[in-house]
């Protein structure tokens, strides 16, 4: 069979192409699997970067970019096509098609141009059911979810320190700031109590972030807060073996119902800190209420005040602590890659 895969947003290295190139590699395994991208020397970098194996799929020019006529003609040739939507509905005419959605968008009803286009999809697909209540309200659809897909297995149990992680990108202005202010702010009063803690911040920065990132570590000095930009893959595994409660607070302070593209969609770096037996105290927004559920495989929490109280009962309660970390490893499995392949397989073959 002959795949196509696409994503307006290839060179941004994010969970969306982190998602579709995953399967992508896994069909390449025996099938023809085209990237639509124009510049091929970005299959290096987003292999290394990604730690997917892309070595048996193909960066071919990038067919929707092209004009209408040519565009329509060439996806004819496939039997497969996936695009990761940002927003729009390209038109396909490849025997099946997905169009899967990231991003919660909120728009009004769509037209009817857009919704003859949808048409052509076998199947609209949501990372999560946060994400499918906007979408499905917005195009008219019912779309499937299939939850990212987490190398849960590379994630291993080491021995636990006193460490609170949070991972996501440094960017106070981007779509969903992950409010890592918010986070030193709570920590300071918490290391008052417990001293020997450490909170690490880990997460992704570009230039235009440094102002940001300047202003973090200011705050953050004298409280033992360590800030990590870049942290390469097998660094983060390491420390997320390490860690012993997994943070998360994208979305504090916002409207959820008004503006769900500030929430957490889902939540991949809350599965792999779960995965590795980090309790997870994360805010009770967006799709982290769909990985955790308050008292059962870690903590949910809405105001400053209630992540102070969580975390600190938490740390001073060993029996809590290994009862939810044990529920959050075995909740992690729900998210695993295998997973994911099986669901896809049921729609493509």
């Amino acid at each position: 069979m002959k795949f196509g895969f696409y994503s307006p947003y290839l060179d941004t290295f994010g969970g969306g192409e982190r998602y579709m190139l995953t399967l992508a590699s896994h069909l390449s395994k025996g099938h023809i699997v085209d990237i639509f991208w124009d510049d091929p020397a970005i299959k290096a970098p987003l292999a290394r970067f990604l730690k997917i194996d892309l070595a048996n799929t193909r960066f071919v020019k990038n067919i929707f970019k092209a004009s209408f006529f040519k565009k329509t003609y060439s996806t004819f040739g496939y039997n497969f096509i996936f695009i990761l939507s940002d927003g729009s509905v390209p038109l396909t005419l490849a025997s099946r098609n997905v169009l899967h959605f990231q991003v919660p968008f909120n728009f009004p009803p769509v037209s009817l141009r857009t919704k003859v286009k949808l048409t052509r999809y076998g199947w609209i697909v949501a990372n999560s059911n946060f994400t499918k209540s906007y979408i499905d309200k917005s195009f008219g659809v019912d779309s499937k979810v299939i939850y990212p897909p987490v190398d849960v297995n590379r994630i291993k149990l080491g021995k636990k320190e006193k460490i609170i992680l949070s991972v996501g990108r440094f960017s106070k202005g981007q779509l969903h700031p992950k409010k890592q202010e918010v986070l030193i702010e709570v920590f300071k009063e918490i290391y008052k109590k417990v001293p020997s803690w450490r909170l690490v911040l880990v997460g992704q920065s570009k230039k235009e972030d440094y102002k940001y990132v300047h202003s973090l570590k200011k705050a953050a000095r004298g409280y033992g807060i360590r800030i990590f930009e870049n942290l390469p893959v097998d660094k983060l595994r390491n420390l997320y073996s390490q860690t012993s409660i997994y943070w998360h607070a994208t979305g504090f302070g916002e409207d959820e119902i008004k503006f769900p593209q500030k929430m957490e969609h889902f939540g991949i770096a809350t599965v792999e800190g779960s995965a590795a037996g980090a309790v997870p105290i994360v805010i009770e927004k967006g799709g982290q209420k769909e990985i955790v559920e308050d008292g059962k495989n870690g903590r949910l929490w809405s105001t400053k005040a209630q992540l102070y109280e969580a975390t600190l009962s938490v740390i001073n309660n060993k029996d809590q602590f290994l009862k939810l970390s044990a529920a959050a490893i075995k909740n992690s499995r729900r998210f695993s890659q295998e997973v994911f392949f099986r669901e896809y397989e049921k729609i493509i073959f």
